[in-house]
């Protein structure tokens, strides 16, 4: 029988998990807080083991994130940790994963995946213990440092976009190449940005290289350098970009569109991290981390794969494969208001939510983010309506669910949060901040108003609209 420790402050969820776990066959030891969480895992050093932590992200008392940190760090490394949140968040993600959670699941929970996830979890541990322990992470350099990581330009709660998080938070705390698919405006530059940032090489260069812009003639020159007289025009030695990296990332975009004889010197740089300068004979060495992107395909078999097979396996040690926004239409609403906060519109009508929510997106998340500049500029009021959309979208036909369809995709208490989000700022655009206004539209009462302000992060928007009320 396995001990599983479930760190949760909510009586409800925490019962409800002791039901599931002990109906699983496994002994449950249920705690309120952080500090109980620790009290219970000194007891386990001297009493009987603990197999499994299920901690939730936010406790009354503190972080989830610091205790786990804490057992990375100490003598209990080796207990998996599965982390649980009720928010969605992308940042909270990369970080847990990036610490050495286990798992991470979102709330309400899918009971069915959670306990598969602590079957796993359980087995991981009884393996651990007849294997030698490894050093705290991070003893080696390769995982991040604790602290406040920078925040990340990805925005999503959905479930692919949750396993991309997953997989960014695992990469950032290794030194492994990384390969980024993808179609054109789902964001892989953000992506191969968010594993530098959270990585330890955040301090160092990002360089980023499109490969399908620059001529096959010119590319070589700007990867690996060159030496004076090279070529014509080439009067003074020119440093590559693998050589402006440094010790930090090349990010290279396009990697599909590399041709074949610079495919293979940079299976070379891969290999060994050696090159040399164009029109030279010095042997340089690198110690860049390479992420790569395509939308082509790649992998080998694939019909019209345009790599090697053996750059792919090279560059795809981790592999990160973005879905389309039409996968992910339940993050429609929270990429709405990142993209508003750029505009001078403030919110979207419900009909026009429900043509966003229909529409097919070739372009995926660079063409809502165009839409909705676009429709700022054309809106009247600060209220973005099916009007002021571009045409080819005002006549998509509306799915199934109306004004709710952009939220059917979201976990409930997500959903939820969002449409209560998107019907404050319609109501404060619509009644021009008037927050008393905006109560009435709503059927609320300015207090519950406020409170829902606050509760949805809308405190900056409450004080620049402080002198509005009657």
């Amino acid at each position: 029988m396995a001990r599983v420790l479930i760190v949760d402050d909510e009586p409800g969820v925490r019962d409800g998990l002791v039901r599931a776990v002990t109906g699983r066959g496994h002994e449950a030891l249920p705690v309120p807080s952080l500090a109980e969480a620790r009290a219970a895992i000194d007891r386990a050093a001297i009493d009987r083991a603990i197999d499994c932590v299920l901690l939730d992200m936010r406790l009354k008392d503190g972080d989830g994130l610091d205790l786990l940190r804490e057992l990375r760090a100490g003598p209990h490394r080796e207990v998996p940790v599965i982390m649980a949140t009720a928010f969605g968040d992308s940042e909270r993600t990369i970080q847990a994963m990036k610490a050495g959670a286990f798992e991470y699941v979102t709330k309400p929970f899918d009971l069915p995946a959670l306990l598969g996830a602590v079957d796993r979890a359980v087995k991981k541990r009884q393996l651990a213990r007849t294997t030698p322990p490894e050093a705290p992470e991070g003893a080696g350099g390769a995982a991040a440092p604790a602290g406040e990581a920078p925040r990340t330009a990805l925005v999503g709660v959905s479930p692919p976009m949750l396993a991309v998080w997953k997989v960014i938070g695992r990469a950032a705390a290794s030194d492994a190449h990384v390969l980024v698919v993808g179609e054109t405006g789902t964001g892989k530059e953000l992506v191969a940005r968010a594993i530098h940032d959270h990585s330890v090489r955040a301090k160092q260069p990002f360089v980023a290289v499109n490969l399908a812009a620059l001529a096959p003639t010119l590319l070589e020159s700007e990867l690996m350098g060159h030496e004076r007289g090279a070529f014509t025009g080439a009067a003074a030695r020119k440093a590559g970009r693998i050589e402006l990296a440094g010790a930090g990332t090349l990010f290279l975009d396009e990697i599909g569109d590399l041709d074949a004889a610079l495919q293979t010197k940079l299976l070379r740089v891969l290999q060994d991290g050696r090159y040399e300068r164009v029109g030279g004979t010095e042997t340089l060495t690198t110690r860049a981390r390479i992420v790569a992107a395509t939308n082509k395909p790649v992998r080998p078999g694939d019909a019209g794969a345009t790599l090697r097979e053996d750059l792919y396996y090279r560059l795809a040690v981790v592999e990160v494969e973005l879905p389309p926004l039409r996968a992910r239409r339940g993050d429609i609403p929270l990429l709405l208001a990142h993209a508003l906060a750029r505009t001078k519109a403030r919110a979207v009508t419900e009909e026009a939510l429900a043509v966003l929510g229909a529409y097919a997106w070739p372009g995926n998340v660079r063409e809502l983010f165009h839409v909705v500049e676009r429709a700022a500029v054309m809106c009247s009021a600060e209220i973005i309506d099916v009007g002021d959309l571009p045409p080819a979208l005002a006549q998509a036909p509306a799915v199934k669910g109306g004004a709710f369809a952009a939220f059917e995709h979201l976990p409930m208490r997500d959903a939820v949060a969002a449409l209560e989000k998107h019907m404050i700022e319609r109501a404060l655009a619509s009644a021009r901040g008037n927050r008393a206004e905006a109560a009435r539209l709503l059927g609320i009462a300015r207090p519950q108003l406020y409170a829902k302000m606050d509760e949805h992060g809308l405190a900056e928007k409450k004080k620049r609209d402080d002198g509005g009320d009657a």
